[in-house]
């Protein structure tokens, strides 16, 4: 494809080059510690942004045109970058989140029935009961708690149970604390260099662990459901019945694994940090607060809600939907491309890495004026039909938007609306809380709250 051929407009000279902030060695430091903090001022106004570290030339784009040109328009030139191979590759293996090609749409077509909103609505009532149980728990205390914790327990009770119809109760803190480990795990420096992907990339000792102890985990649920034999009406046993639509074949073991694997632990550690944020930010804004708790006693009246009374908690999605804006639970999109590509009038040589930086998207000031703002209003019906809708991407675009986003946002909005109908909370004193960006957008030092 030639320059004029380029099928996005151009781009000014200036948006091109950003000189960097600091030195090399500092920039890879920030990058494998927080990837919020290589972020310059000007970047979020930028359309596009060329870097080089040794033989990787990267971009990142920030303009909605071209991200729906990488993927949607011209998707099949872009996939799963190494980086992301290396961080999540040895743990959610050949899942949905890093196939490609016949493989990857194979496992869609069989996994896609599973997340029908039909089939996440058999679950709402499972998600309120465990909701119920917490604030049932949060009334008794009197001393301020990690709310970020909170979440983060109960996304995973819930993923238990609809995913294997068992509880884990006993299991959480381990689980959590292998979450932790590997949402933490650095980008590979050989990865960051672009250095060739036969060199053998090691993976620290703590999350060879994690890999073995997920898997285990697995393994003996799996084990244990195929002894049953039993149809559970659960995601897993959606999952052991589904079949592919042309060949009629089922997953193999190890496919079924890696599907497991990539829904349960991004299903939960997303989920959770799109409810921490929220409430963090609603403690911020009594006014939202107060328009959320009106919608709730209108609705709801103090019941639970069930999966009919989603449709009517407009205002509690438009809260979680803005909630993802400011601070989206996956913050970067990474692609590379396979050919050359012509983007804004800017050749992308084969092999480049594509960075969508979701976070700065999402505070970009030419599509979000007072982008700093929590303004769930932005989320109102004729608000969304005038904006790009790749403006706005917590569940990435295109044929690969998260096959979970359905199932995410029902959780959320049950959860939200359980809670906040029973319990109204504030900041502890004397906590700060800032977001971190690791594999995924965390809250650093949790969200320290108390009962109000």
């Amino acid at each position: 494809m030639t320059q004029s051929d380029s099928p996005v407009a151009k781009t000014p000279a200036e948006d091109v080059y950003l000189a960097p902030r600091f030195g090399l060695i500092e920039f890879i430091r920030r990058l494998r510690e927080d990837r919020l903090s290589v972020i310059a001022p000007e970047s979020y106004r930028r359309n596009l942004i060329r870097n080089r570290i040794f033989f990787l030339d990267s971009f990142v784009v920030n303009k909605p045109e071209y991200i729906e040109h990488v993927l949607l328009s011209n998707h099949r030139n872009y996939v799963k970058s190494q980086l992301a191979r290396t961080l999540l590759g040895p743990l959610l293996g050949n899942g949905l989140l890093l196939s490609e090609g016949a493989f990857w749409r194979r496992q869609r077509a069989i996994a896609a029935p599973a997340f029908q909103p039909k089939r996440v609505g058999g679950f709402v009532d499972v998600m309120a009961a465990e909701a119920q149980a917490m604030a049932e728990d949060w009334s008794g205390r009197r001393e301020p708690f990690d709310v970020a914790a909170e979440m983060m327990a109960l996304t995973l009770t819930i993923i238990a149970r609809t995913m294997f119809s068992t509880a884990i109760a006993g299991e959480i803190e381990t689980v959590r604390q292998l979450m932790d480990q590997v949402v933490a795990q650095p980008p590979n420096l050989l990865d960051l260099f672009g250095l060739p992907r036969w060199l053998p990339r090691s993976q620290p000792k703590n999350y060879r662990a994690a890999v073995r102890a997920f898997d285990a985990l697995v393994s003996r649920i799996i084990a244990e459901r195929r002894a049953q034999g039993v149809d559970h009406g659960d995601l897993l046993s959606m999952l052991l019945s589904a079949r592919d639509p042309e060949s009629g074949e089922g997953m193999s073991d190890k496919q079924l694994r890696d599907e497991i694997l990539t829904f349960f632990v991004a299903g939960h550690e997303t989920t959770a940090n799109a409810l921490s944020w929220t409430w963090h930010l609603l403690a911020q804004y009594p006014d939202v607060e107060a328009k959320l708790r009106a919608e709730l006693a209108r609705v709801l009246g103090g019941r639970a809600p069930n999966f009919a009374d989603l449709a009517e908690l407009q205002y509690t999605r438009m809260v979680i939907e803005e909630a993802m804006r400011l601070y989206p639970p996956a913050h970067t999109i990474s692609r590379t491309a396979l050919r050359e590509d012509w983007i804004g009038g800017v050749r992308i040589p084969a092999g480049a890495v594509i960075f969508i930086n979701v976070y700065v998207t999402h505070r970009n000031p030419n599509l979000w004026p007072e982008p700093e703002r929590f303004d769930p209003e932005r989320f109102a019906p004729e608000a969304v039909a005038k904006r790009h809708r790749f403006a706005y991407l917590p569940f990435g675009g295109g044929p690969r938007v998260c096959i979970g986003n359905g199932f995410a946002m029902a959780e959320a909005q049950t959860i939200l609306a359980t809670l906040a109908q029973r319990c109204r909370l504030r900041p502890a004193p004397d906590h700060e809380v800032k977001p971190i960006g690791l594999v995924t957008l965390r809250p650093k030092d949790g969200v320290w709250m108390k009962i109000a």
